[in-house]
C-alpha cells in the first residue's frame, strides 16, 4: 500500500441524528449514545449535521451542549451549521457557552447561502426583512468577530445595578481558532484560508475545473492553504461517506452494499445548474477502504478526516461502523485513538 505524505493524525466521524417524528427523543438519545461510544473508542472528534423542518437534529447547538456533560475528551463540532438561519451574534453566545461548558472542545463549522426551501419558509423565518438578508460570506464575518472578542456594543459599563459588555459574553478564548468554514467551491476554500478559519472538505464539491471529484477537492485543499497565513499547517478535514464491513453480518454487508449501489449512479457526472460533483460512498473491509483513501489525491494531503455516517441507517450499524473504524480502519491509516488537541 502507498505510504501518504500526511499520515492519519485525527480521526473523527459526522452524523444526522435521525429521529422518529412521532418519537423524537429516542433518535436523539441515540446520537447522544453514539458520541458516548465514539469516546471509548478513541474518535478525535464526532460532529454533527444539521437540519431545519426535518427528522434530522435541528439545534447542535442544544445536543452538543447534552454532549458536554456525557464526555470528557472527543472534540464536538457541527458539519454544518447554515448561517442563513441564524442570527450571528446569538449564535456566538451559544457557541461561547458550549464550548467553555466543553473545557475547549467544541469546533462549530459553518456554510452561508440561502436556506433551503427559502421560497417556502421566509415569511415564517424573516417575515419582515426577508428580501433584505445578506446570505454572504460578510455573515460568516460578523460570526467570527463575535466570537474573537471584537465589539458587538458601543456601550460598556455600569447602568444602575446592572453590568454590561461590549463583547459576547461569555469570551472564550480558544474558541476562534477552532471555528471551520465548510466549504464546496475554490472561492470558498481562499475566504476561509484568507480569514484564518480551518476547513471541511465533504462528499459534495462544484465541479469548476475538473469533473474528476479526487481533483478538484485536491484544488480547494490547496487554495485554502495558499490563501491561510498558517500555509501547509491550516487545518483540513476530509469528509467521507466511510463503511467499513469488518465485522457486519451478511445482513448488514447486503444493506451498506445496496445503499452504496442506489447512489453511485450521482457520482459520474455533475448534477444540477450547481454542476455539484457527488463522491462514491467508501464500502468494503478496512483494508480495501485504506488502499482506495490512499490512492485518492485529496486525502493524501490531509491528516483529519470527519467520516460521514450514512443518515438512514440503523443504531446497530451505527456502533459496528464506529467500532470496525477505530479498531480497524483507523489503524490501518495509521491513526492512534485518543490524541489531544
Amino acid at each position: 500500500m502507498p505510504s501518504t505524505p500526511r499520515p492519519l493524525r485525527k480521526l473523527g466521524f459526522l452524523t444526522i441524528g435521525l429521529f422518529d417524528g412521532d418519537d423524537p427523543r429516542a433518535g436523539h438519545e441515540s446520537t447522544l449514545e453514539i458520541i458516548e461510544l465514539g469516546e471509548r473508542l478513541g474518535f478525535d472528534s464526532a460532529w454533527l449535521r444539521h437540519r431545519h423542518l426535518q427528522y434530522g437534529i435541528s439545534s447542535p447547538v442544544a445536543v452538543l451542549a447534552a454532549a458536554t456533560q456525557r464526555t470528557s475528551r472527543i472534540h464536538l463540532g457541527t458539519a454544518v451549521t447554515p448561517l442563513g438561519w441564524e442570527n450571528p451574534l446569538r449564535l456566538a453566545e451559544d457557541w461561547a457557552t458550549v464550548d467553555l461548558l466543553s473545557g475547549g472542545r467544541l469546533n462549530p463549522g459553518v456554510s452561508v447561502g440561502p436556506p433551503m426551501q427559502y421560497e417556502h419558509v421566509k415569511d415564517a423565518l424573516y417575515p419582515d426583512t426577508a428580501d433584505a438578508e445578506d446570505f454572504s460570506y460578510e455573515r460568516v464575518r460578523r460570526l467570527l468577530d463575535f466570537v474573537r472578542g471584537k465589539s458587538a456594543s458601543d456601550f460598556s459599563g455600569v447602568q444602575g445595578f446592572e453590568v454590561f459588555s461590549d463583547r459576547v459574553q461569555p469570551h472564550s478564548p480558544g474558541l476562534g481558532r477552532r471555528m471551520w468554514y465548510g466549504g464546496g467551491s475554490l472561492s470558498s476554500a481562499r475566504w476561509a484560508g484568507e480569514h484564518g478559519m480551518n476547513f471541511l472538505t465533504s462528499s459534495v464539491v462544484k465541479a469548476e475545473e475538473s469533473e474528476d471529484f479526487a481533483e478538484i477537492q485536491l484544488s480547494h485543499v490547496r487554495a485554502f492553504r495558499a490563501a491561510h497565513p498558517d500555509g501547509d499547517a491550516a487545518r483540513v478535514s476530509q469528509g467521507l461517506v466511510v463503511v467499513p464491513t469488518d465485522s457486519a453480518t451478511p445482513a448488514q454487508r447486503a444493506k451498506y452494499e445496496e445503499y452504496a449501489a442506489k447512489r453511485l449512479p450521482r457520482t459520474a457526472s455533475p448534477q444540477g445548474p450547481a454542476r455539484m460533483m457527488f463522491a462514491p460512498d467508501y464500502v468494503g473491509t478496512s483494508e480495501e477502504i485504506a488502499e482506495r483513501l490512499h490512492a485518492h489525491a485529496a486525502y493524501r494531503e490531509i491528516d483529519e478526516v470527519a467520516f460521514a455516517l450514512p443518515f438512514t441507517f440503523d443504531h446497530e450499524d451505527y456502533v459496528q461502523i464506529l467500532t470496525d473504524m477505530a479498531t480497524h480502519l483507523g489503524p490501518a491509516l495509521g491513526w492512534k485513538p485518543g490524541s489531544e488537541g
